[in-house]
Formats: C-alpha cells, sequence, structure tokens
C-alpha cells in the first residue's frame, strides 16, 4: 500500500479525492469557554467603563493581549493574592512577578512597560503646569512613581522661577530602610540647573509615611542651606503605600 512522504497511507485521500468512501470530516472545534469570557468582558469594560469592573477583571483585560491563548482569570486572581492590590501588582519586580504561575519573562516585562507609561503620564501632567497650583497631581505622581518601590528613594523635582518643573531626578537608592541624603550634592544640582526652588521627596517601603527623627533632622539642613544660596524648599514629602506626610502641612518647614 503506497504510503506519502510522511510514512501516511494516502489511499484514504485518494478515494476522497474521488468520491469515494469519503472520510466524515472532523468536527468543528468547539470554543473554549475563555473565549466567550474575554468577549463579554470587554463588552462589559466597553459600555459600562472599569468602575464597573472588579480589580481581578481589570488585570484580566490587560492580560488577554499578553497570554492569548490561556485562560487569564485564575492569573490575575493569583497575581491579586500575591501582592495585594493592583497597584502592588503594576509595581511589582519582574522576578517576583514569575513567580506566579502563568506569568513569564515576556508578560512580567509588559506589565513593567504599563507602569512606566502609567508613571509617564502623571509627569507629563505636572511638567505642563505650574507645580503649586496642581499639588494634587504632584502627590498622584509620587504616590504612582514610589510607593511601591523595595527600597528608599530621594527625588527631587526642581522647579524654576514660576515653579514650572524643570527636571525630576532620583538622587540617591539607598536600603529598605534608609537613603543617604548629602546636602552639597543637592545644591550642587540645584544650581547647575538653575533652579529656584525645589520639592523633596521620599519613600518608606514600609507603608507608614511618618518621619524618623534622622528626616526631620536632614530636611532642617536642607532648607538651611538652600536659604543661604537662595532656593526655596517648597515641601518635603514622604511617600507611603496608603498615603503620604507633608513636611509644609505638618508645619516642619
Amino acid at each position: 500500500m503506497a504510503e506519502g512522504k510522511d510514512g501516511l497511507d494516502e489511499a484514504p485521500q485518494r478515494l476522497w479525492a474521488l468520491g469515494l468512501d469519503t472520510p466524515s470530516a472532523p468536527p468543528p472545534r468547539p470554543a473554549k469557554d475563555h473565549d466567550g469570557h474575554r468577549d463579554r468582558l470587554r463588552e462589559r469594560f466597553a459600555t459600562a467603563g472599569a468602575d464597573a469592573l472588579a480589580d481581578y477583571e481589570l488585570l484580566e483585560l490587560l492580560l488577554f493581549r499578553l497570554i492569548p491563548r490561556r485562560d487569564t482569570k485564575p492569573i490575575a486572581k493569583a497575581l491579586l493574592k500575591r501582592f495585594g492590590t493592583l497597584a502592588d501588582v503594576l509595581n511589582a519586580p519582574a522576578d517576583l512577578l514569575k513567580e506566579v504561575d502563568g506569568i513569564g519573562t515576556a508578560t512580567a516585562l509588559e506589565l513593567r512597560i504599563v507602569t512606566a507609561v502609567n508613571q509617564r503620564a502623571f509627569r507629563s501632567t505636572i511638567r505642563s503646569r505650574e507645580v503649586l497650583s496642581s499639588w494634587s497631581a504632584v502627590v498622584d505622581y509620587c504616590h504612582a512613581a514610589m510607593a511601591h518601590e523595595t527600597r528608599e528613594q530621594f527625588r527631587i523635582l526642581f522647579l524654576d522661577r514660576k515653579n514650572a518643573l524643570i527636571a525630576d531626578e532620583v538622587q540617591q537608592v539607598g536600603t529598605v530602610n534608609h537613603t543617604p541624603v548629602y546636602p552639597r550634592e543637592v545644591m550642587g544640582r540645584a544650581m547647575a540647573l538653575s533652579a529656584s526652588a525645589l520639592v523633596l521627596v521620599h519613600n518608606h517601603p514600609s507603608g507608614d509615611p511618618s518621619p524618623s527623627r534622622a528626616d526631620i533632622d536632614m530636611t532642617k539642613t536642607l532648607v538651611d542651606v538652600a536659604q543661604a544660596l537662595g532656593i526655596q524648599i517648597h515641601d518635603h514629602l514622604i511617600i507611603g503605600r496608603n498615603g503620604h506626610f507633608s513636611f509644609r502641612a505638618e508645619k516642619l518647614i
């Protein structure tokens, strides 16, 4: 009996071509349950908006494009269970994201890209405005950029005479509970940028934005040095996961 080049019997194929002993066509492939679920979820988002969806459903919508041939609901729920909140998921380091079943290197990278786009959008909002007149946007941006970092960062917003943003820079990255701050470097950079004012920002990975004694002393030192150089420090913000502390609002500046 003749065999095809793949070692398969060609006789049934010839009979099929002649209309003899035609094998029955394979049944149509049934649609997977999650295919219909994806369509329904997209429709709910399109008609009712994001507020009509739970956090895990919004995360599912994002994962649809990243993981096209798998039910993403269990993955979305596993991510939230592992990290706690949607913000924590999107700000989690890639190596920790990959510890969740279903999240590979490419998907982890794409989630980090979403976070970067979100942060850049916040920054573009404050860059085009007078900072002190859009203070809530400044706080929102700092929270998005720093609240979920696992190490302390010391960030400076450099402002011109009209309090427009010149530069936004992370000057130091420290440990889980300490960041070294060097007044000479802070003021040297401010003068190099011809900045007239600064907003100081750092995060507390513990989540509690309350200042330590060291935070208070460091802020006073920076304010004194800045005043001697004719530079104003508008505020020092400490960012925690669930809120922030303002030295200006608490009359510590």
